[in-house]
């Protein structure tokens, strides 16, 4: 149905319509601004609240109990679920409220042109009714004048008393009236049939033109609002599946919820390591009196008691038997004063039971190993990059990745004298652990040093600000304290009764002050013997020429072995 055929007189009511589909097509793009700003309130408070609620510490030591886990992994789905809200307004923003916004410009401008048209139109046929309704105005007076001068010319022709001037005079009057009437006339007939097509065209070409042209744009702004609608359905629909995982997420997190491995866990938490205490021995007080009775009177004493115990008249030590349970017994009974009162950290753990100490150095051990890893990877491009400079000096110069290079070198020796003093204690708890009776065999057997080796860093000590050496700056360590548990644990290896044989020599290409013990010191430029290889851990066992050896970092020498080093030549 077209507006040009059946609303041809409803202008004015067409130019409120098309302004009302306007304010209609704004009022629900502020509807979908307004839709929009929940959506992202929402998640801006969906986030707020998974921050809230968020871990603080560090993952190391957060719990690893699965109902924790499942927790932060419901965590984490919501602040997906959050995103995708975030999306949702991203969408209603862009493909909906921007769209309309644009397309409510360009309507506003696309109506305003037609209804100038339309405006023209009207005042174009206003202007040709005009002229036409003058003409006839004109028309109509020029008759009045004639039929004025016609009377006035007849009534003196009848007057026998009126001069035949005077008639003369009205008759011309009356025939010039006339003639200005006929051309009145004519000029009328002219502006009515011009205005008449003029009219014509108005209501039959140009309203009808102008009016579809309003239909249209209105018919279009209503297939926008649809096509708005569905897109606003649209921006939801596309995150229902990435939302619907998100819930899956949260019911596979509820599922993984393990009670016994919870509790194993937990175990695995606070396992001391330590042996439960051992029976308490029967104390005799009754051996040291008289027996008045008869020989057969029967010992209040087990049997089993007097045959763990030994002789008869052999008597047990009340203060040895309450010692080997003292320390025991306080996971059923009173703490003693170490375990009350917090003991302080120490950088080998041993303020800590044995299976907690264990896996704190492990921990220790596996950081550390990254870090170093991290640095040979690091030399490793530095070297590369010298080599190419070294080719290709314009490039750069070579000496200047020096310094970087022996910085690298020099982190690399912290690293792994770090990594051999944590496998010593490390080994020390395994041997305690594994076998009480032979220590340091068991050390032996879980070192990680290339044949049982231990470098010279790997003294033991529970001094915190240990640092190793550097090329020109050296902290002095601290000596070995007061906790090591077994004296005979860590033997010296230097105190060899044949000498080693000389495989070759090296020249140091730095100073080092070897204040370890078991390192040895020298000098820049200074040459060595060298008694035995790097055996994986950093180190090389040197000999000076006045006879004293010891270890001294690899990267710092540079060595030349002897073609046949086994035995070719002893000390010197």
């Amino acid at each position: 149905m077209s507006w040009g055929t059946e609303l041809w007189d409803q202008f004015d009511n067409l130019d409120k319509h098309t302004q009302w589909g306007i304010d209609f097509l704004e009022r629900y793009a502020k509807f979908v601004k307004e839709r929009l700003d929940i959506e992202q309130n929402y998640a801006k408070q969906l986030r707020n609240l998974v921050k809230k609620y968020s871990p603080k510490r560090p993952k190391d030591e957060e719990p690893r109990f699965t109902s924790c886990l499942s927790f932060y992994s419901i965590l984490n789905e919501l602040n997906d679920y959050a995103g995708q809200r975030e999306v949702v307004a991203e969408e209603m923003a862009h493909r909906v409220y921007g769209e309309l916004m644009r397309y409510s410009q360009d309507l506003k401008a696309e109506r305003k042109h037609h209804l100038q048209e339309g405006r023209k139109a009207q005042q174009h046929l206003d202007h040709c009714w005009k002229q036409m309704d003058n003409s006839k105005r004109k028309f109509e007076r020029e008759c009045r004048e004639a039929e004025k001068s016609q009377l006035t010319y007849e009534r003196l022709d009848n007057d026998i008393n009126a001069t035949k001037s005077e008639v003369e005079k009205a008759k011309s009057q009356y025939y010039m009236r006339t003639h200005m009437a006929d051309e009145s006339k004519n000029e009328y007939a002219a502006q009515l049939q011009n205005f008449n097509g003029e009219q014509w065209k108005h209501f039959n070409n140009a309203i009808p033109h102008i009016f579809k042209n309003l239909q249209g744009m209105d018919e279009r702004r209503t297939v926008k609002l649809g096509e708005t609608y569905r897109s606003f359905a649209e921006a939801e629909r596309r995150v229902i599946p990435i939302v619907s995982k998100c819930l899956e997420g949260m019911v596979s997190a509820a599922k993984a919820v393990d009670e016994r491995r919870d509790s194993a866990i937990v175990v695995e938490s606070f396992k001391s390591g330590f042996d439960p205490p051992g029976d308490f021995p029967f104390e005799d007080f009754s051996q040291n009196l008289s027996r008045t009775g008869s020989d057969g009177t029967i010992s209040n004493t087990p049997k089993g008691d007097r045959d763990r115990d030994g002789a008869p008249g052999s008597r047990p030590d009340p203060k040895h038997a309450t010692s080997k349970t003292k320390n025991k017994l306080w996971l059923f009974g009173k703490k003693p004063k170490w375990s009350v009162k917090m003991a302080p950290s120490l950088e080998d753990f041993s303020h800590l039971p044995p299976e907690q100490r264990r896996k704190r150095l492990q921990q220790r051990i596996d950081e550390l190993g990254k870090e170093l890893q991290k640095e040979m990877d690091q030399r490793d491009a530095l070297n590369k990059m010298k080599d190419v400079y070294e080719k290709n000096p314009q490039m750069g110069d070579p000496n200047s990745l020096q310094p970087k290079i022996s910085e690298t070198i020099c982190n690399m020796e912290k690293l792994r004298s770090e990594i051999h003093k944590n496998e010593t204690w490390l080994s020390e708890v395994e041997g305690k652990q594994g076998s009480r009776g032979d220590r340091r065999h068991s050390a032996d057997n879980h070192h990680h040093t290339p044949q049982g080796r231990e470098s010279p860093e790997g003294s033991y000590t529970d001094d915190t600000s240990q640092e190793h050496h550097t090329p020109h700056h050296r902290s002095t360590p601290a000596k070995p304290g007061p906790p090591n548990p077994d004296p005979h644990e860590f033997d010296d290896e230097f105190d060899d009764d044949d000498p080693l044989p000389v495989i070759g020599h090296c020249k140091a290409l730095y100073s080092f002050d070897g204040q370890n013990e078991g390192t040895l010191v020298m000098a820049e430029d200074e040459v060595l013997y060298i008694i035995e290889e790097d055996k994986g851990d950093g180190w090389t066992r040197a000999r000076k020429q006045s006879g004293e050896e010891g270890y001294v970092p690899t990267s710092y020498v540079e060595i030349t072995l002897e073609k046949s080093s086994k035995g070719a030549v002893t000390y010197i």
